[in-house]
């Protein structure tokens, strides 16, 4: 089967090779991928940025149907709809392992990184990470649960009372989630952006969040005093990554105000305001990836209408056309994009 690969690590270095279809080992299941989403981190593996087990297939985002089981598999049969969180193995002895937060454990390995992942037609996944789809998910909107899970897992780090007003830095695809994911736990949401993100800002506004602020036109901080009678915002959800963002969240946020950090800086050490932290004791709380807790939630909310992924989709290439979807992407006209495997 031909597959997109990450041959070696550095710029580029990605290209379709043929590869073997292997057959499902003891508590493993088959997949026959339906629709694979581009992450960021798999930009950020393009360009060398980011270190996987290469060469590997890339790909961690995806949905599919099963195909063939493995010996011990009997909730799983072949026809189910299904889609994979991305732990392909975990040590299982580990404290972290133990409470369930697999993304802790150091020994994890994980499916587009370290193991073949879903920019293919088949791949190897583990039983216990299965999902079974439910009614109104389809295989591109499950093709996202993992994006919807890693934010579910950044909003479940806070607390969110009914009317609260939560901040959501960053547009894309992780931001928009966010940003749906605490409306559906009744925080007024306020999404912002550059001029730059205007399609990713317009996008917002389709999604029916409730006030969508390009930052270079109107004054943010003046729209949070508006919505909370000068207090500041109850918490602030940082996806974009960028410094001079996370400034601004510290900035807009009450006196015990939460912050969550959810996007990925390029630089390890950055400069980060620690007096507002200490002068009005802001909860600040990072967020890596998710956890098996995550996934049924987040299918739940696709499912009850809560979240619309379906239409957050602006892109859809084969496997083989990862130039024009890198192009896409960092053109700023996409928002997500998702590949289709070639036979």
């Amino acid at each position: 089967m031909k597959a997109l690969v990450k041959t070696d690590l550095g710029f580029g270095h990605l290209a379709i090779q043929e590869k073997e279809v292997w057959q499902p080992g003891k508590d493993q299941v088959k997949i026959e991928v339906k629709y694979a989403g581009i992450c960021g981190s798999d930009i950020h593996t393009y360009e060398g940025h980011y270190k996987v087990a290469a060469p590997v297939t890339l790909g961690h985002e995806f949905a599919g149907e099963v195909v063939e089981v493995g010996e011990g598999v009997t909730d799983f049969k072949p026809g189910d709809r299904v889609t994979s969180e991305t732990t392909f193995y975990i040590c299982g002895k580990c404290k972290y392992c133990q409470s369930g937060d697999y993304n802790l454990c150091n020994h994890r390995k994980g499916l587009g990184t370290q193991q073949d992942g879903g920019f293919a037609k088949y791949l190897i996944a583990r039983h216990n990470s299965l999902h079974h789809l439910p009614e109104n998910v389809s295989y591109k909107e499950a093709a996202m649960t993992e994006p919807l899970a890693c934010t579910h897992h950044a909003v479940s780090k806070t607390t969110i009372n009914d009317g609260d007003v939560a901040v959501v830095i960053g547009p894309g695809p992780i931001g928009l989630f966010t940003a749906q994911v605490a409306k559906s736990r009744g925080a007024e949401v306020i999404v912002t952006g550059l001029s730059n993100d205007k399609v990713r800002l317009d996008k917002a506004e389709e999604l029916g969040l409730d006030h969508v602020v390009n930052i270079q036109e109107q004054d943010v901080k003046e729209l949070v005093h508006r919505l909370t009678e000068g207090y500041g915002a109850d918490l602030v959800f940082e996806c974009s990554g960028a410094v001079p963002a996370a400034k601004q969240g510290l900035d807009l946020l009450r006196k015990k105000g939460q912050y969550a950090q959810v996007g990925i800086f390029p630089e390890s050490d950055i400069q980060f305001d620690m007096e507002k932290v200490i002068q009005k004791e802001i909860r600040v709380v990072g967020s890596r990836s998710q956890k098996p807790a995550d996934w049924e939630p987040s299918l739940k909310l696709m499912n009850n209408g809560s979240v619309n992924a379906k239409d957050m989709v602006t892109h859809e290439f084969d496997i083989t056309q990862w130039d024009e979807a890198y192009s896409a992407i960092k053109d700023g006209e996409a928002i997500k994009v998702l590949l289709t495997p070639v036979d």
